[in-house]
């Protein structure tokens, strides 16, 4: 067995080997966010807490919700609520002199009502402290508060920084935990990006390895062991219907969507060496793409679906390279260090983002194939598993702190860095979903 096999097996049996305990709940939130640097020029935000008209309380703080978006993402300074000198609800009540006393750039109020049916529905206005205006209105209605306050974070987000916010994606990941018996359980979890309603959609004995997200964003696909061999699945994260697409003698890995959904990209080590092929989804033909001796592996594809980047020792150590499609042509795309491995490529086409070894540690880095311009972005150990945010802007990956598997994120200029360790024990495998609308 070659280095690069060596390498991904240890990566494997070292992730198996923790011993985790993890109680699910479709509640409250499993991962914990904890923002461990923000951007030096955050803007300063005010989220006042919405009024509502019925009676009780919400469910959903939705003005909390919306300021833990904002400063999860890095990039916003939410004003805390004792700090507020007012709390208006409607523009005529807001007066823009005690949000300048508190140097606030930026304000947000709503309103909730229910209809006589249980729909929601929350108005909202994004107001500029400097310009004393509203800059942004905004509505939703729906029967989910947290999911409606998510679009309220996006729609802030995305008009005070013109990238489209991703605070209504959802996650998936893998935990592992010992069982009395002292056998291991692997459990395949999906949650909101905040780490919210957290569900378990699949639970087995045998390893989960590799999910990935379906364009529609509701299809996962991933490798479970069980059963005789390993094999590769599509779930729907809704319904929880699977269905088994390959179960063939030796390597089934790594599955990955094309963008068009009509194909699933994977590794296949049926005719010996592990090889690249796509699999025709409707009709289940297979297309070898790669011919070579050694070990070609973690396929990923374009964002125009022309061409599927993947690792490969070809070259005499793991680096990532590129096949075009049409012509099955390959061409090496790194050549930083001696070991590059998992890589994805930003939904624009411009970034390479990869597991990096720099001294003997691994780190998540970042390629621009426009410039040709290499950095590493993280400064943990063992960090693996890279998955970009369907906007861009932020890498989240697996990694180990004090011994213990948690998830983080850094934004793809370094200057955000997001902790999310479970509550309940390690995480590995993240992947993050495309945008949900």
């Amino acid at each position: 067995m070659d280095r690069l096999i060596n390498q991904i097996v240890k990566r494997t049996l070292w992730f198996m080997a923790f011993g985790i305990v993890v109680i699910s709940s479709a509640v409250r939130a499993e991962l914990v966010v904890e923002v461990t640097k923000g951007s030096d020029e955050a803007q300063s935000i005010a989220v006042v807490p919405f009024s509502w008209s019925g009676p009780g309380r919400l469910s959903t703080d939705i003005a909390r919700v919306v300021s833990a978006d904002l400063h999860r993402s890095g990039q916003f300074k939410p004003i805390a609520r004792d700090k507020m000198l007012s709390r208006p609800s409607t523009q005529d009540q807001v007066f823009f002199r005690d949000w300048r006393v508190l140097g606030t750039e930026f304000v947000v109020i709503g309103r909730v009502e229910k209809s006589a049916k249980g729909v929601y529905q929350v108005e909202f206005e994004l107001l500029d402290v400097l310009q004393g205006k509203v800059v942004k209105r905004g509505s939703a209605a729906g029967k989910k508060l947290r999911a409606m306050s998510h679009y309220i974070s996006d729609v802030v987000y995305e008009y005070l920084t013109g990238i489209k916010g991703a605070f209504s994606t959802h996650l998936v990941y893998v935990t592992m935990e010992w069982q009395k018996d002292n056998k291991q359980l692997f459990k395949l979890h999906h949650t909101d990006a905040d780490g919210f309603n957290d569900v378990v959609i699949f639970t087995d004995a045998e390893p989960i390895l590799s999910p990935s997200w379906a364009p529609n964003g509701r299809d996962i696909t991933y490798v479970s062991f069980e059963g005789t061999r390993p094999g590769i699945y599509i779930q729907n994260t809704l319904t929880g219907k699977r269905q088994k697409i390959t179960g063939f003698p030796g390597l089934n890995s790594a599955p990955s969507f094309s963008p068009d959904s009509r194909k699933l990209a994977m590794v296949l080590s049926k005719d010996g060496n592990p090889e690249i092929y796509t699999m025709d989804l409707s009709s289940g033909r297979l297309t070898r793409l790669t011919r070579y001796y050694g070990i070609d592996t973690e396929p990923s594809w374009s964002p125009d679906g022309q061409s599927i980047i993947f690792t490969s020792n070809r070259g005499g150590s793991p680096q990532i390279y590129r096949v075009q499609l049409a012509s099955l042509k390959v061409e090496r795309l790194t050549f930083e260090g001696n070991y590059n491995a998992r890589p994805s490529i930003t939904p624009d086409g411009r970034f390479l983002v990869m597991v990096h070894r720099r001294d003997g540690v691994f780190n998540i880095a970042v390629q621009d194939l426009v410039r040709g311009s290499f950095d590493v972005l993280t400064e943990t150990t063992l960090d693996e598993s890279p998955s970009v945010a369907p906007n861009g802007v932020m890498v989240i990956y697996a990694t180990q702190r004090q011994g213990k598997g948690v998830l983080e994120a850094v934004s793809m200029d370094k200057r955000v860095k997001v902790r999310l360790p479970s509550s309940k024990g390690h995480v590995r495998e993240p992947a993050w979903s495309p945008f949900l609308y």
